[in-house]
C-alpha cells in the first residue's frame, strides 16, 4: 500500500514538474517578448549622452523588446530642453539596439541612436546628431489608446515603434 501511495505521489510530482517546465520551454524556445514600460525602465539609464550634452530620460515613456536569443531593443523619450530647436525636433527618443535592424529598406547596425518622428518621416541620428537615415511613417487611426512611445507587434511580421498614432515598422 505504501509503495502504491509513493508511486502516485512521485507521479503527481513528476506531472507537476513537467507542467511547470513546459511554459519555461515555450518561453525559452518561443518568440520575442515586448517589454512593458516598467520592465524597460529597469534597463534604461536616468540620463543619456547626445550631442555633447546629458539629457534626462522620460522612463515612464519607454518601450523595448527582448528577443528570444536574449538581445534587446530599448527606447525612451528624452527631455530635450537645452538643445537647439533643429536638434530637438529630430531627437525625441533615445534608441538602443543590440542587434542589426531593418527599417523599410534601411539597415541600422547595433548601437545607440537618437530618433524622432518629424513630419511624415522617422529620422535616426547618431549620438553626434548626424543623420543616419529617414524612412516614411504610417498612421494608425484605429489605435485605441495611443501613448507617447510604445512598441507593438506588426500584423505582417516584425514590430511597430509608435509615437502617438504615428509608427514606423522594423524587423530583425
Amino acid at each position: 500500500m505504501r509503495f502504491q501511495a509513493m508511486m502516485k505521489f512521485t507521479g503527481a510530482v513528476a506531472l507537476a514538474a513537467a507542467m511547470m517546465a513546459a511554459p519555461m520551454q515555450l518561453l525559452a524556445q518561443g518568440g520575442d517578448t515586448i517589454l512593458k514600460p516598467a520592465d524597460a525602465q529597469k534597463l534604461l539609464p536616468a540620463s543619456v549622452y547626445y550631442k555633447a550634452q546629458s539629457a534626462p530620460t522620460q522612463l515612464r515613456n519607454s518601450a523595448g523588446i527582448k528577443f528570444a536569443d536574449g538581445y534587446y531593443v530599448l527606447s525612451t523619450m528624452v527631455d530635450t530642453s537645452g538643445y537647439s530647436s533643429d536638434v530637438a525636433a529630430k531627437y525625441q527618443a533615445y534608441f538602443i539596439t543590440e542587434v542589426p535592424l531593418k527599417f523599410g529598406g534601411e539597415n541600422l547596425p547595433a548601437g545607440v541612436y537618437g530618433a524622432g518622428f518629424v513630419g511624415g518621416k522617422f529620422v535616426v541620428t547618431d549620438v553626434g546628431a548626424h543623420d543616419v537615415f529617414s524612412v516614411e511613417t504610417g498612421s494608425d487611426d484605429a489605435l485605441k489608446r495611443p501613448m507617447p512611445l510604445q512598441i507593438m507587434a506588426d500584423p505582417s511580421g516584425g514590430f511597430r515603434l509608435y509615437a502617438g498614432r504615428k509608427f514606423v515598422k522594423f524587423a530583425r
